[in-house]
């Protein structure tokens, strides 16, 4: 029988059915390639003239992680957010703002599923700093931090890579989270996730002393996991670097867990944090979404999501997968 849960973060209902599970092609086929010529990929090295660094991370001259300006950016210039209205329903605004790539590796096919702990900690370290450095630029309030794996999660290029956007609003999604850490009735709600799901460990993927990966109970998507970071703080960019460090090597192994379990999927990763100059309580945390199955009219139409896999079967399977050796 199917059941509705309430996602405590947004505030929205998602249904688990998992009895849709058994209809044929419930899950989408392996990952689509990213179609594009390996040769002249502007993240390999040797391409570098094609996008001038405004950050490198390794040693020696070499880089191990690289920081771009996006060509095509979402966000960019430096005007003021001044709204004007062009009707009593026509608003509109400069999309002014910050959109950057952060290149994972120098290698062409090392996701972050596949990183040692070394890079992994190395991209949490550029990606804390560039976050810092959005923060201190006049007119921005949020920065979005993201990964689209996989033609079905966006991404353009195939060489592994994440987004850093820097805007001068606070998005919706976050905003409902910021409502959702308000109304919860005690410390943290985050902190409360954590400290019960590793007392019932139902639907605990993996923890270690500053990490904590789960199968939310409210999963709207088969094999959806939230990484939570141990230690209690509303902002990536000001959280001490082993804590940062921590949670990229927790997302390793949730991505190599994934990966063990259905294969070559699409995915995105999402990290959420407070924005700025935020007051009150959030928890900073990261959301790992796979592309699994294709949002139909009911998704649409009512913005509620069904999951063909509860989080509780979906987190014994993944706690059981083998998670790929990284050397450091």
């Amino acid at each position: 029988m199917s059941q509705l849960r309430l996602d405590p973060l947004t505030g929205r209902w998602v249904v688990i059915a998992s009895e849709r599970a058994a209809r044929p092609d419930a899950f989408l086929r392996p990952a689509l390639a990213v179609q594009e010529d390996a040769s002249r990929c502007p993240f390999c090295p040797g391409n570098e003239e094609d996008n001038p660094a405004l950050e490198t991370y390794g040693p020696n001259g070499s880089w191990l992680v690289r920081v771009v300006p996006n060509l095509y950016p979402a966000f960019s210039g430096d005007e003021p957010m001044a709204v004007s209205n062009l009707g009593p329903v026509f608003t509109q605004a400069p999309a002014s703002g910050i959109h950057e790539v952060l290149v994972l590796s120098p290698a062409h096919d090392t996701p972050w599923s596949r990183l040692t702990d070394a890079q992994a900690g190395l991209v949490m370290a550029a990606v804390r700093d560039r976050v810092e450095e959005h923060a201190s630029t006049p007119g921005l309030r949020y920065s979005q931090v993201i990964v689209n794996a996989g033609r079905e999660a966006g991404a353009s290029l195939e060489h592994p890579h994440a987004q850093l956007l820097g805007m001068p609003f606070v998005p919706r999604e976050v905003a409902d989270e910021q409502a959702g850490f308000a109304r919860f009735e005690g410390n943290c709600l985050l902190c409360a996730v954590a400290d019960a799901e590793i007392d019932v460990r139902h639907r605990l993927v993996q923890e270690d002393e500053r990490a904590v990966v789960i199968c939310p109970y409210w999963s709207g998507a088969p094999y959806e996991m939230l990484v939570i970071p141990k230690v209690h703080g509303s902002h990536l960019h000001r959280s001490q670097p082993q804590d940062v460090t921590a949670v990229g090597r927790a997302v390793r192994d949730a991505l190599s867990r994934l990966e063990s379990t259905v294969g070559d999927v699409s995915y995105n990763v999402v990290f959420h944090a407070a924005p700025y100059r935020a007051a009150g309580g959030f928890h900073w945390h990261v959301h790992l979404l796979p592309k699994l199955t294709t949002p139909a009219g009911f998704e649409l139409g009512t913005g509620v999501p069904i999951n063909l896999i509860a989080p509780e079967i979906a987190a014994g399977i993944l706690r059981d997968a083998r998670v790929a050796a990284a050397a450091s």
